[in-house]
């Protein structure tokens, strides 16, 4: 595991974005693990700066998302689909025939799993997957568990997911109870996966998942047998490591 500690959120940015940027340079056609949330919104902010300075070509660039909520269509302002859209996908020359996640509207979950299992093998393993990770240790939608699950599953979320989440919905009631997500045997496929964590409320959960036992009931912990494994903190998050 390599740890890259950064003066605050930009500097975190700044330097998740020099990692994947130059992966796009070294592989063109690369495949891309995407996530959504706050921690990643400056790392895109900071992609997107130098493809509109001629740095970077996103036209061979797959993409493939972690997760996406059970019930939302693409057009919910909430939906992750929406979420990459307007954070990146718009804003760069990327062809959207490229960009993959799971269908948030299939109400049949083995079906909705099934269909994104296939994407995912059809696209071959990931050159880079960027994550963030929650509170209680969750990396997509993968949550605390008895297991480690391994492929695209459905997720009851939990209450602690659900409350994160609300500042993003008009109310708690809005927020989605269930979600599609990339299971961790996939994560743990990509040849890299790059973290990105920003803030003291962060710093509680990095010291569990990388100095404490790996289990499923922290489900980032695996990450600790990954073979190239980069966390990028700041220095707030790092201040219990």
């Amino acid at each position: 595991m390599r740890i890259i500690r950064t003066k605050d959120y930009e500097d975190m940015s700044r330097k998740a974005a020099n990692l994947i940027s130059a992966v796009m340079t070294m592989k063109p056609d690369c495949v891309l693990g995407l996530a959504t949330g706050s921690s990643p919104v400056g790392t895109y902010r900071h992609l997107i700066r130098r493809y509109e300075n001629g740095d970077l070509d996103f036209s061979r660039v797959t993409t493939v998302n972690l997760d996406e909520y059970k019930g939302l269509d693409r057009e919910n302002p909430q939906s992750y689909y929406y979420f990459m859209r307007e954070n990146l996908f718009s804003h760069v020359n990327i062809d959207p025939e490229r960009t993959f996640l799971p269908d948030g509207t299939e109400q049949d979950s083995e079906k909705a799993c099934s269909a994104y299992n296939e994407i995912l093998h059809r696209a071959g393993r990931a050159d880079l997957q960027l994550l963030g990770i929650g509170h209680d240790g969750h990396i997509g939608f993968n949550e605390p568990s008895d297991t480690f699950a391994k492929e695209t599953h459905c997720v009851d979320l939990t209450d602690m997911t659900i409350e994160a989440n609300a500042r993003f919905f008009s109310s708690r009631e809005e927020v989605p109870t269930q979600a599609y997500t990339m299971g961790i045997r996939t994560i743990m496929s990509a040849k890299r996966v790059l973290m990105v964590a920003s803030g003291a409320d962060k710093a509680k959960i990095l010291r569990e998942a990388f100095c404490g036992p790996v289990t499923p009931r922290v489900p980032a912990s695996i990450l600790q047998f990954h073979p190239d494994f980069v966390l990028v903190a700041d220095e707030s998050a790092l201040s219990e490591m």
